[in-house]
């Protein structure tokens, strides 16, 4: 879950390209790849280029400020092209992104809220994105149907989950929450893309922008487990996450995806889990964070297993490694299913501290070869 945005597609390869974004600044290489170092402050967003040519473009960031942020790279409208939240102070992140010719925003938010400092970004010629491995124009295919073939499957579920809410029916409400989710946690690099969905329907309070109001599945979870109770307004959310969610469906099959997106989306799902479902903050009401988890583990899966043929070619030992940590963190996640022919999982107050340090520690390993996927399936 995040407070925002991303264009679908674009958003998805470029979510994951972005997800190094904080400060960008570099020269251009001279191949048809490109790298801008970012530099980011609190106050500003520096960049040491204005232009860079179409193709791959490397982002360097640093973030100087005091506070996390977030960088983007957006379009006129404001959809994401790629984006990477959660930059710590004083830390650097390197990303890879595909972009086409045309006018871009480069967007700094310090504290990871607000319209941020912005730079503008200027791509030109047609650059490489046209030479590419039929093999991976096979994987965005395939990858675009899957996405697609999720969003068809969370609207029954989350038609199911208002069902509850407007009979008044606390229990079913509760047990349809989870399930209800699954789809949208696959796919979160591309649900996040598109800007005014997001922040409606998966925004936690801690998230909200001022004056913003409160809807989506965090505030319903809040009314369903802490406040046990399901009122008009309750039952008004639920319509409108309905119909939220079936904008999204709707929006899917036009997203903007990259091989390099889906590389770098597969990463920004392990960084949702490593900031939000790991420390118990993403679902804090009904503590259903591990089914989450696994949602988020299963769309990075996905994305990797797409591009898998072609990664393997280029670095066998990236996909041996790759292979490995999937395997161990997916072993892992198993141990708190409820039962072996369940997709339910234990609350996750019941895991001990412990059992939460040894879930990080498989989330850190996979995620540090999942950051050379795009690399990889661009050389």
């Amino acid at each position: 879950m995040r407070a925002a945005r991303l264009s679908v597609v674009t958003a998805v390869a470029t979510a994951a390209a972005l997800t190094a974004v904080t400060g960008c600044t570099e020269k251009s290489k001279g191949d048809g790849d490109a790298a801008v170092q970012v530099t980011a402050a609190d106050s500003k967003c520096d960049t040491s280029t204005k232009s860079v040519p179409a193709g791959q473009v490397t982002l360097k960031i640093e973030n100087k400020g005091s506070k996390a942020t977030e960088v983007e790279i957006l379009f006129p409208d404001d959809r994401i092209v790629s984006e990477k939240e959660n930059i710590g102070s004083g830390t650097k992140y390197t990303l890879t992104a595909e972009v086409k010719a045309g006018e871009y925003e480069i967007a700094c938010r310090p504290g990871m809220k607000g319209h941020g400092v912005r730079q503008k970004l200027t791509v030109t010629g047609s650059g490489a994105t046209a030479k590419r491995n039929p093999k991976l124009d096979k994987a965005v295919a395939d990858y675009r149907e899957w996405a697609q073939e999720q969003a068809d499957a969370t609207l029954p579920k989350v038609e199911v989950f208002a069902k509850a809410i407007k009979a008044g029916d606390l229990k079913a409400a509760q047990d349809a929450y989870a399930p209800s989710r699954v789809g949208w946690e696959r796919t979160e690099p591309i649900a996040e893309s598109f800007g005014n969905i997001d922040p409606k329907t998966d925004t936690r309070a801690d998230g909200l922008e001022k004056g913003q109001k409160w809807t989506g599945w965090h505030a319903l979870e809040k009314a369903l487990w802490q406040d046990k109770k399901i009122g008009a307004e309750q039952k008004t959310l639920a319509d409108q996450l309905v119909t939220d969610l079936l904008d999204w469906q709707q929006r899917v099959g036009k997203a903007v995806i990259t091989p390099t997106s889906m590389a770098n989306g597969a990463k920004e799902l392990l960084d949702e889990v490593a900031t939000g479902k790991v420390t118990g903050e993403e679902d804090r009401y009904s503590h259903t964070d591990l089914s989450d988890f696994k949602a988020n583990v299963e769309g990075a899966q996905q994305a990797y297993e797409l591009l898998k043929p072609v990664a393997q070619k280029s670095d066998k030992a990236l996909a041996t490694e790759l292979d490995k940590q999937f395997a161990t963190l997916n072993t892992l996640l198993d141990k708190y299913r409820t039962d072996k022919t369940s997709d339910g999982f234990v609350s996750y107050d019941k895991v001990t501290e412990e059992q939460r340090k040894e879930l990080s520690d498989a989330v850190n390993a996979l995620a540090e070869p999942l950051s050379k996927l795009a690399a990889a399936v661009v050389k």
